[in-house]
């Protein structure tokens, strides 16, 4: 009889993995916590420094989009904006719940308070005045005792109303700090490897060939990669800080969590353990491809400039070309890496290769701990009517 009743149950377990569909739900690793977003809802799983789970939930309204966003390519360039906005809000929030504002004040005040302290013992006088254990402390130094720690307070108590006040200007900051970080995006993978290639033909006049389409492909190719290098280095670098590591295995944990639920299995810790941890839908893999297709883009810059204009472009011309044409990009990207989420055959094997490898330096495997947190946030996003399936 029991022998029946389990292979009652791998039945029914082949069954749902039968009838298993893939998702629309994905994710965004958080510190110390996950992100996830559904058709109708987002929600936020994060640690906080007595290691409870705190969820927070945020209605999604699609419904108010228009129209023109949800067009083929146009969407891409809305959803990647968006999916900006709304990750970079619950990184900042996921901060301040698992404690790494307050570690941030505790080592100002720690800075501050070394200050006083240099302060005080430059107006008290030598070392040889400080009171010790053996010494009562004396008159004269008792008001200065009493003056640092007036000073003390007051320092305090000026750091709790700055705190309150500085609600604008942290939003400013965060804007600047966007600008600037967008900026260095654009130097890195659009400038750098424009000019990177101009220097070098100068330098080598043989790489630049008679014919403009074999030139224009060579030119591609070669920013191509080095923008790969680029992206490859920067995840490589950044590895090797502990807490960005953590935030990985963060990031493996949701992607466990996505492929437990695509294929139909109770979203259980053990569960979710089994899954594999590189998923097609990735951002490091929607990042790759955005470099790949930007070569396919950029081949055709020079020619066409040429049949208009008359001659090829300046570097700087291109570079700003590039740059115009970066939504075109991105939207053509988030089509290739949604029709790769919802496929599998050989088209998308190919294209998802490349963003599956390098997700082997940006998804690590989770401790139960960050599973627990994945499957908190995703059972909260999942509609009732079962709408982000496909």
């Amino acid at each position: 009889m029991k022998k029946d009743k389990n292979a009652l149950n791998d039945q029914e377990l082949e069954q749902r993995i039968a009838c298993a569909k893939k998702t629309s739900i994905g994710g965004q690793a958080l510190i110390e916590g996950i992100m996830m977003r559904g058709p109708k809802m987002s929600a936020m799983a994060v640690r906080n420094t007595s290691g409870e789970i705190v969820l927070e939930k945020t209605e999604i309204g699609v419904s108010k989009r228009p129209k023109i966003f949800k067009l083929p390519v146009i969407r891409g360039v809305f959803n990647f904006v968006d999916s900006m906005r709304i990750g970079y809000k619950c990184l900042m929030r996921s901060a301040e719940i698992s404690g790494l504002d307050e570690i941030e004040e505790d080592l100002a005040r720690e800075k501050a308070a070394k200050k006083q302290a240099k302060r005080d013992k430059k107006r008290g006088g030598a070392a040889e005045s400080a009171p010790t254990e053996e010494a009562p402390i004396s008159k004269e130094s008792a008001p200065i005792a009493e003056e640092s720690a007036t000073v003390a307070e007051n320092e305090a108590a000026d750091n709790a109303k700055k705190k309150k006040e500085s609600t604008l200007l942290t939003s400013v900051i965060m804007v600047i700090a966007t600008v600037l970080g967008i900026g260095l995006s654009i130097g890195l993978f659009i400038m750098l490897p424009t000019f990177i290639y101009d220097w070098m033909t100068k330098l080598m006049p043989f790489m630049v060939t008679d014919v403009l389409a074999v030139d224009s492909l060579i030119k591609s190719f070669f920013e191509g990669i080095l923008k790969i290098a680029v992206l490859v280095g920067y995840m490589a670098l950044v590895t090797l800080m502990k807490d960005i590591r953590r935030t990985f295995q963060y990031h493996g944990a949701e992607h466990k969590t996505i492929f437990c639920y695509e294929s139909g299995l109770e979203l259980t810790v053990e569960n979710v353990r089994k899954q594999r941890r590189f998923h097609p839908r990735c951002g490091t893999s929607f990042l790759v491809l955005m470099l790949l297709v930007g070569m396919f883009v950029s081949f055709f810059i020079d020619p066409i400039f040429y049949l208009t204009i008359g001659h090829l472009p300046h570097v700087a011309i291109r570079a700003v070309i590039k740059l115009l044409l970066l939504p075109i990009t991105m939207g053509i990207g988030y089509e290739i890496i949604k029709f790769a989420g919802r496929h599998d055959n050989a088209f998308t094997r190919i294209v998802s290769a490349p963003g599956l490898w390098l997700q082997r330096v940006t998804v690590l495997e989770p401790t139960d701990d960050m599973i627990e947190c994945a499957i908190a946030a995703f059972v909260e996003v999942i509609p009732e009517d079962q709408s982000d399936k496909y």
